[in-house]
């Protein structure tokens, strides 16, 4: 999509035995640390170019759009494997590429896939940021301890999707009339209430770039007698997040311990302990009817999660830092640039 790329910022492919992955690059030839963003999903790396952008020169930026998304490679995703398909395909970059070991952030899911790639290869991690991120037990059907509320973790993974979003997703819908449609979704679960930005447009562009279908976004999904009569599929994007595959706690045992930085907005619409994208949330308000009430089906309490296992890094030596911005929605690096870059170069040195 070179009619997407900002002034400054360089596209390649890059070819490694398990893909082809587009790169962005902010060309920085006196570069002294390199910093690797990660982007969630229904986006791709074009989120990151401000930022990039902004970085100093003695920084250098490469973003990685993930299997599916962006310009990269549109290969299966196996949810069995956690997002492994995804930290896997960014390790097989930076190999390639010859980094070494550097500063990941990953936002959202990213959060989940450069969390993963610390487990898995923690040769290539400096540091983490987490920019609200996808809870280390994934995303809905669990406890406050990150067990699972039933053995299917039923409402969570690829059923959880809105098929009329998926569709629009699939035509390049642009527009704003429809509240599923991706403009909408941006506006009223990406960012604050209110907040506007002149790469708006963008940003959509970024979402449609996404690859619709059971073996990408959202996945499959199998039936349960749980309520509410789905749960996770072995197949695509929404169920590598399901807790039934995804459990990232184990950082807490990692060995070395990088230091882990985690930004997110007060009203985050989607992670948050209370998160409407979360279906025993929307049980819980009446919205999906038939919830069998909190004892069987709470919440999850995802920030309480995050925090949780991040106080349980830093007790076993490691170092965090949570930073909270105000009026700020799911995706800090656009809605508080300043804010987030100074947080960022505080954090990397």
């Amino acid at each position: 999509m070179p009619g997407t790329l900002l002034a400054g910022i360089d596209a390649r492919s890059v070819r490694t035995p398990r893909s082809t992955a587009n790169v962005l690059e902010r060309p920085a030839p006196a570069a002294t640390t390199t910093v690797v963003f990660v982007h969630g999903n229904v986006s791709s790396s074009l989120f990151w170019q401000p930022v990039m952008l902004a970085l100093p020169a003695s920084v250098g930026a490469l973003a990685v759009d993930l299997r599916g998304f962006g310009d990269s490679e549109t290969l299966p995703v196996d949810a069995t494997r956690g997002v492994r398909d995804f930290s896997d395909d960014v390790a097989a970059v930076l190999d390639e590429l010859g980094t070494g070991a550097v500063h990941l952030v990953g936002w959202s899911m990213g959060g989940g896939v450069v969390m993963q790639l610390l487990l898995d290869r923690p040769d290539l991690v400096r540091s983490l940021t987490l920019v609200s991120t996808v809870s280390p037990y994934g995303f809905g059907g669990t406890a406050a301890d990150g067990s699972l509320l039933n053995a299917d973790a039923s409402g969570s993974g690829g059923g959880g999707a809105n098929p009329d979003f998926v569709a629009r997703l699939a035509a390049g819908d642009t527009g704003e009339e429809s509240p599923t449609s991706p403009r909408a979704v941006y506006r009223s679960a990406y960012v604050a209430p209110g907040f506007t930005s002149e790469y708006e447009d963008l940003w959509v562009e970024s979402m449609l770039s996404t690859a619709t279908g059971e073996d990408n976004y959202p996945g499959d999904a199998t039936a349960t007698a749980e309520w509410p009569g789905f749960a996770p599929g072995p197949r695509g994007v929404l169920n590598t997040m399901a807790p039934t595959y995804f459990d990232t706690s184990g950082i807490v045992e990692a060995d070395p311990k990088p230091p882990i930085l985690w930004i997110h907005g007060a009203v985050d619409a989607i992670v948050n302990d209370a998160s409407f994208f979360d279906l025993n949330q929307l049980g819980a308000a009446g919205i999906v009817p038939g919830w069998p009430g909190e004892e069987v089906a709470p919440p999850q309490p995802m920030l309480a999660q995050i925090r949780a296992v991040l106080e349980r890094y830093a007790a076993a030596g490691g170092d965090t830092h949570e930073v909270v911005f105000e009026d700020c929605g799911h995706s800090p690096h656009i809605e508080k640039p300043a804010e987030f870059l100074a947080e960022l170069q505080a954090w990397i040195g």
